[in-house]
């Protein structure tokens, strides 16, 4: 796990010239959240919280659910994972396979949606497990502190980074790589990456397609002034990315990826010449064979509607207007508790 590949990606509109350098988190065995799998679970055996052969339980839409399995087999773990019905099939056969045991919420709460039933679940077995421990990803500074490795690489092999595009779920990458960045690439700019019906930075919850990144609460582990822009994608503009960079770099993901790509592209357009800029990759393309690279998949949800505008639409603050396509926003704050009509009390009673 580690030292994974940095390719340089030429823009997605043009291929020309200017690019982004993509730091393919996909190599690792699960991807991106091996890392804070195991540093959670580790720093968690250290202090005493987790005990040699204690159940590890833990809400995730998939990723952190393969670094977790990843962790129960290295320290000897029984896991459970709370997942809801959007999780792909492929993904759920790999936990199986990897020796975790899946539990599947079967409707979103009305406030905190689908994360807020999952936790509700997670909170039910670990009163039922006698000594189970939940690494909790939304508040576990863990998480943030697992990226330290990661940001040092990216200074290691381009020496300096301008700009960082990070999507943003738990927070937990975004904060930890850009926290270690800054001090090795002063001046550094944290530029997020969301998706449209996502609450983190302030807009409306809705129905999300797109898992990997977004929320319907607020994580206390996002770094909200760190950011100095959020980028809203919706799902088709996603896709068309993924698509765009598999048949043009032979390197790819899912929905996370293809959202980052969009934003680095633009921003290699728009930034001046020679600006530096780093995008993290979570993932690869495997677990999405059946929904972003399936043909069936993609028209039945109307996502093969062609190449995106070249341009977001602006909002003056997060609030100012729903985005429902790729919007961008250069006031970032943290939103007000009762803008996400009583998500974040849902999500910490859920610590």
């Amino acid at each position: 796990m580690g030292d994974t590949p940095v390719l340089w990606v030429p823009e997605l509109w043009t291929g020309g010239e200017r690019g982004f350098w993509a730091k393919l988190e996909g190599r690792n065995p699960g991807g991106i959240k091996d890392r804070p799998a195991l540093h959670m679970v580790g720093e968690a055996r250290k202090r005493g919280d987790l005990r040699p052969g204690a159940p590890i339980v833990e809400s995730t839409s998939g990723t952190l659910g393969l670094g977790l399995a990843l962790a129960g087999v290295v320290h000897g773990h029984p896991v459970t994972l709370v997942a809801d019905p959007g999780m792909e099939p492929l993904m759920r056969r790999l936990l199986l396979a990897y020796g975790a045991r899946l539990e599947i919420v079967a409707e979103p709460y009305a406030e905190g949606g689908w994360q807020a039933a999952r936790r509700a679940r997670v909170r039910d077995l670990l009163a039922r497990l006698p000594g189970a421990y939940c690494p909790d990803q939304y508040t576990n500074p863990d998480n943030v502190g697992a990226y330290a490795g990661l940001a040092r690489e990216l200074a290691a092999r381009l020496g300096r980074v301008d700009v960082l595009v990070c999507s943003v779920g738990t927070g937990g990458h975004s904060a930890g790589i850009h926290r270690v960045l800054r001090e090795l690439s002063p001046g550094v700019r944290l530029v997020g990456v969301d998706t449209v019906g996502s609450t983190i930075f302030g807009q409306p919850a809705r129905t999300r397609l797109m898992r990997g990144l977004g929320s319907s609460i607020h994580p206390a582990n996002v770094a909200y002034e760190a950011f100095s822009e959020v980028h809203w994608v919706a799902p088709a503009e996603a896709v068309w990315a993924c698509r765009r960079l598999a048949s043009a770099r032979y390197a790819s993901g899912g929905w996370s990826v293809g959202a980052v790509a969009l934003v680095a592209s633009w921003l290699a357009r728009r930034e001046p010449a020679g600006t530096r800029i780093a995008a993290v990759f979570p993932d690869g393309p495997e677990r999405y064979f059946d929904t972003v690279y399936g043909d069936a998949y993609c028209a039945e949800h109307g996502l093969l509607d062609g190449k995106p505008e070249p341009d977001p639409d602006e909002l003056p603050y997060p609030g100012a207007a729903e985005a429902v396509r790729w919007t961008r926003c250069t006031r970032v704050t943290r939103p007000e508790p009762a803008a996400c009509g009583g998500a974040i009390e849902a999500a910490e009673a859920g610590r």
